[in-house]
């Protein structure tokens, strides 16, 4: 904070100056909660003196994520359309989280970060009239949004909010990483997806509307607003032990030049004032400390302090969100395993396990992850699978909800083949013509391979040649998604991107710890790049 503080005084004194006859022209973005105390805390700093022009417009940060992330190459919100609104210098999102999510997949986005400026720790929003008391066990009140019919639990799509995610962050905290943890993180999931909302404004319609919905992860500020409004369907909010929050991050942008970076610095001085807490204050939101400023309205059943929240891994992030697209976007997949003889290789890190029973484990849970909506195939491949060719079709890409059973069965079939190699490159090829040839409008068409090897496949196709085939194929109106799984160091992470850029869409997904390709299966589909 010492280092901030220097920085914008330097620029303070240097903008400060009685002549100005060319203002340094800085544009913010901020949420709507609280762009009124941001615009009131630079217009006093620019009537202190600062030559400097500053408009702070309300950006929702849904609409400022997918423009950030179109700029570097990131697919990372579906909507949220480019306007002149979004050419920021500063932006303050809700939550820091957006910007985990954007430099996750776009290395290129390097915003300075200088801390956080306000705070609105996440509840659980429940009717009035039917509260629903804070459990003693989180465990067990994540067991209720799973398994409690009446409750009727809603979510505000966690891919465009972060309410939602924080809620799914919350959630998965508390059910815990053993099986029966991550079973019971599905089962809440899949029950809140089925009410969820586009915004967190049509989520408080329906508590507004008496809908029936008993549960929602919201901010503390939206509670707050919306029970300031009188409504006739007031809320209570219940506050988890474990604190996730709104953190309003405070980025300089990438890139603008240096008299505008030096006079952001100082604008976020100018944030850190009594009377810019108080403003928060009379918004429902708290100081970054987590503290409330004069005329809070403090809900009932507010703790007296507010535990500051653990940093989130931007790993559980995208996992979490790869899990919530397997469950909400239903969508075609063709599942190709690798069985050549190296996948009988053992795996330190998961008990001694081969990397085929790795590898079946994750099958097994990706497969609970989908729901009746999906279509799956189930290819393994070698190479002499069937005659000279590497690969054969255990299951075709069917519908889960009549072949379950058979695609359940046929993960027993990802048993290496003793001396087999690995004909990954006519297998890749392959594939993705039979997603093509099945090409469903409307929905996620994709191949994913999982490998533990480079191509060794004598008489088959080379590099060149296969780039070149799935090249030609390759229908922009018609995309399917390439997305490869390599396990353990001895893949060749350049062919297998050569084989992802050949495809037009998807990504290669590396765990050099084959015991963790569960976690890059769940990364993977949440990616956006090349989405």
């Amino acid at each position: 904070m010492v280092t901030v503080a220097g920085a914008g005084w330097a620029g303070y004194r240097q903008l400060s100056a009685e002549d100005c006859p060319a203002p340094v022209r800085l544009k913010v973005a901020a949420p709507n909660e609280i762009q009124p105390a941001v615009r009131d805390a630079a217009d006093t700093w620019v009537r202190s003196g600062a030559c400097v022009a500053v408009t702070v417009s309300v950006v929702d940060p849904t609409t400022m994520a997918a423009a950030v992330g179109r700029k570097h190459g990131v697919n990372l919100v579906n909507g949220g359309a480019s306007r002149a609104d979004t050419e920021a210098d500063v932006w303050i999102a809700d939550s820091s989280t957006w910007m985990l999510r954007i430099a996750a997949e776009a290395p290129g986005f390097t915003p300075s970060m200088l801390g956080s400026i306000a705070e609105s720790p996440l509840v659980f929003a429940v009717p009035a009239d039917r509260p629903v008391p804070a459990a003693a066990a989180p465990k067990a009140l994540v067991q209720r949004i799973a398994t409690d019919k009446e409750l009727r639990p809603a979510v505000v799509d966690p891919e465009r909010d972060a309410t939602g995610l924080a809620g799914l962050l919350l959630i998965a905290g508390a059910a815990g990483a053993d099986a029966t943890g991550a079973k019971l993180k599905v089962g809440a999931m899949q029950a809140m997806s089925a009410n969820r909302a586009g915004t967190r404004g049509a989520l408080l319609e329906r508590f507004q509307s008496r809908s029936g919905i008993g549960l929602a992860p919201l901010s503390e500020a939206d509670l707050i607003t919306y029970n300031r409004n009188n409504p006739a369907a007031p809320l209570t909010a219940v506050y988890p032990p474990a604190s996730v929050m709104l953190d309003y991050p405070y980025a300089v942008m990438p890139g603008i030049d240096p008299p505008k970076a030096a006079a952001a610095a100082t604008l976020r001085t100018a944030l850190s004032t009594g009377l810019f807490t108080a403003a928060l204050a009379r918004a429902g939101v708290r100081g970054p400390d987590g503290t409330a400023g004069p005329g809070f309205e403090t809900p009932k059943g507010a703790p007296a302090t507010i535990p500051p929240a653990t940093p989130v891994p931007v790993k559980a992030v995208s996992q979490l969100l790869g899990s919530w697209s397997a469950i909400t976007q239903p969508g075609r997949m063709l599942a190709v395993f690798d069985v050549s003889g190296s996948m009988n290789a053992k795996v330190p890190t998961a008990g001694g396990l081969t990397r085929a029973q790795v590898t079946q484990g994750v099958a097994r849970q990706g497969l609970g992850l989908l729901d009746d909506r999906w279509s799956v195939g189930n290819w393994t491949f070698s190479t002499d699978m069937d005659g000279r060719r590497p690969w054969v079709e255990n299951v075709p890409i069917s519908l889960c909800a009549t072949h379950r059973d058979e695609l359940e069965a046929a993960i027993g079939r990802i048993v290496p083949k003793p001396d087999g190699d690995t004909g990954l490159f006519d297998t890749a090829l392959a594939a993705y013509q039979r997603v093509q040839q099945g090409w469903r409008p409307g929905v996620s068409n994709s191949v994913v391979i999982y490998t533990d090897g480079r191509n060794d496949n004598p008489g088959g196709l080379t590099i060149d040649e296969l780039v070149a085939k799935m090249t030609s194929l390759r229908d922009p109106a018609r995309p399917v998604r390439m997305i490869i799984i390599g396990m353990g160091t001895a893949i060749d992470r350049a062919e297998l991107e050569e084989i992802a850029r050949a495809s037009g869409s998807g990504g290669v997904f590396i765990a050099t710890d084959p015991a963790k390709i569960g976690e890059i299966f769940l990364e993977a589909i949440a990616s956006r790049k090349g989405a």
